[in-house]
């Protein structure tokens, strides 16, 4: 499945590639986000054509709900459903069970919890959990875990790291003894976990790579810690998890946090917030970000970045966008949301080449420099 083509001689940048039955996936790569079979504001033709995503994330906890499982099997899963013929990865659904913390019961044999759209009461299990996304037909599958709070104690988030062990033993059975459901093949990635403790991190790390999933990834981070936490945590994780394996960073992050991610050995990312941030207004720029909306914008008749080959960076002027956007109107908030993947997919590319010429660890501190800039 992933094929590690060049190591950084100076960082722990890794150059890759993921083959998967609907595509080849260069890495490092973003993976925007389209939890309910959509990412937000773009459509699959500006996917392919201008953001160029070669891959995409859905939610197992967000589409069983709706439109269901029945609804998503007589589709033919979630290719079919949302008419996108390139690779897919499905979260489990773990992260957004263990939000609803005022509305869940955390047991041995899963999670039960109530439906944040109509209060209905629903059980995950690390078996059904894989039973779902079969039905959903993703490329990449992942284990369904625990993602403790941030300020967790030791205590809790040893126990929290027992059970996510337990349970990715239990999604890999069931996997195993499960078949795809739509004729291409499926692969399983772990998730390790243990908080902002580096002995439960290194233990975690250990005890996933041991259970040989297709790929890893590392959870609960990006969720309240402090930045140099997460950077420290992921750093050494990396250290530990296998090597000819890919490893994939969730719910991360901001540019300036993709390119420290991937000088620490990370190969996928994804994250809200480029389409998230776009609808507030909040534009990323090579030369830092832009607040759409501050009136400083109102009467600049220029566009943001004419060589950047976006719509709107090189067609609209940044006052047309400011009064879209203020206005709420929807052209702006597909322009700003297309503009910002496109530029986090271009960021990719420009971070795959910097490792592929062996510039990446020059190149790297100061381009975080300038992409954490507020224009």
């Amino acid at each position: 499945m992933f094929t590690l083509l060049k190591t950084d001689q100076q960082t722990k940048a890794r150059l890759g590639r993921l083959e998967t039955d609907h595509g080849v996936i260069e890495t490092p790569i973003f993976m925007p986000v389209g939890t309910l079979a959509t990412v937000k504001a773009v459509g699959q033709a500006d996917l392919k054509a201008k953001v160029q995503a070669q891959i995409i994330l859905g939610n197992t906890y967000h589409l069983y709900l709706r439109p269901g499982n029945a609804a998503m099997h007589e589709a033919g899963g979630l290719h079919q459903f949302m008419n996108w013929d390139r690779p897919i990865l499905t979260d489990s659904g773990g992260y957004q069970v263990f939000s609803l913390a005022s509305n869940r019961k955390l047991e041995e044999r899963g999670a039960t919890f109530k439906s944040h759209i109509d209060g209905s009461k629903h059980q995950f299990t690390p078996e059904n959990v894989m039973q779902t996304q079969r039905i959903l037909g993703s490329d990449i599958m992942m284990v369904f875990d625990e993602c403790p709070p941030h300020d967790s104690t030791h205590e809790y988030a040893l126990k929290s790291m027992q059970l996510t062990h337990r349970w990715a033993k239990r999604c890999k059975t069931e996997f195993e003894n499960t078949i795809p459901l739509y004729g291409h093949k499926q692969f399983l990635f772990g998730i390790s976990q243990g908080c902002v403790y580096p002995d439960l991190r290194k233990e975690s790390a250990q005890a996933i790579a041991e259970l040989d999933f297709d790929g890893n990834a590392i959870g609960g981070l990006s969720v309240g810690e402090p930045i140099p936490v997460m950077y420290e945590m992921t750093d050494l994780v990396t250290d530990i998890l296998p090597k000819e394996k890919a490893r994939y960073l969730m719910g991360v992050g901001t540019p300036a946090n993709l390119v420290e991610g991937v000088a620490r050995g990370i190969d996928m990312f994804d994250c809200v917030m480029p389409t998230r941030n776009a609808r507030n207004g909040m534009i990323f720029t090579w030369n830092g970000t832009v607040n759409i909306r501050n009136a400083k914008w109102k009467n600049h008749f220029k566009p943001l970045d004419e060589r950047f080959p976006s719509e709107l960076c090189s067609t609209y002027t940044m006052a047309y966008v400011h009064h879209l956007i203020r206005a709420d109107e929807l052209f702006g908030l597909q322009l700003a949301s297309v503009h910002n993947l496109m530029f986090y997919l271009d960021l990719m590319r420009i971070i795959r080449e910097r490792i592929s010429d062996g510039t990446f660890a020059q190149w790297y501190p100061e381009t975080v420099k300038r992409l954490e800039t507020r224009i």
